[in-house]
């Protein structure tokens, strides 16, 4: 029972915080209230501030259950895997797109992806985004450290592995973001992190 109480929990934040980043792009953070987002996900408005403390945090909640997800992918990966094999195969994982943008009209991509530049361009939400890179880092260096034999608290390297990773995945996001009629966004990742696997030698 507690198993499936925890998925429903796990559901509704999911939504929640999915509601949250669709009602921004549609309209800008300024016009969308908690009770907007409570309403789009089927729930009360308390309901919302029993999962979170403002509209930032549920928008930001996404990244970070993405991020927390591929320190879990990494974990199941095979043990005798090459770590930077197991690493892009976490991420790709853990970015496929859910039901909800699978869903989305084919031809909406521009304007979504217009949304988005704006609702990250706002500085309450890039405070909370900053906030969630941090605790989804700490989470995959402890992934990390524990496929590699190491440490967080004595060993520098599952850190640089966690903080490589953010910046990949961050870098290649931002240039989907910012250039017209860009690769997929996953055929992106898996070049970033590739390039950092192999110490980013010159450009091709």
């Amino acid at each position: 029972m507690s198993g499936l109480r925890e998925r429903k929990k796990a559901a509704t934040r999911a939504a929640l915080s999915w509601a949250a980043i669709r009602l921004t792009v549609a309209r800008g953070y300024d016009a969308v209230l908690v009770e907007d987002i409570a309403h789009a996900a089927g729930v009360s408005p308390r309901t919302f501030n029993n999962y979170f403390a403002s509209k930032a945090e549920a928008i930001a909640a996404r990244h970070l259950d993405r991020s927390r997800r591929v320190a879990d992918a990494l974990r199941a990966r095979p043990a005798g895997e090459p770590l930077w094999t197991a690493v892009e195969a976490a991420v790709l994982s853990a970015w496929a797109p859910g039901p909800e943008v699978a869903q989305s009209p084919p031809d909406a991509h521009d304007e979504w992806v217009a949304g988005l530049r704006v609702m990250l361009a706002e500085p309450a939400l890039q405070g909370e985004m900053l906030r969630a890179g941090a605790l989804a880092e700490a989470e995959l260096a402890e992934a990390v450290a524990a496929r590699t034999g190491t440490d967080t608290a004595h060993d520098l390297y599952p850190h640089l592995v966690a903080a490589a990773v953010g910046a990949a995945t961050g870098a290649a996001t931002r240039h989907f973001l910012r250039t017209e009629r860009a690769e997929p966004v996953d055929r992106l990742l898996s070049d970033a992190l590739t390039q950092v696997g192999a110490g980013l030698p010159p450009p091709r």
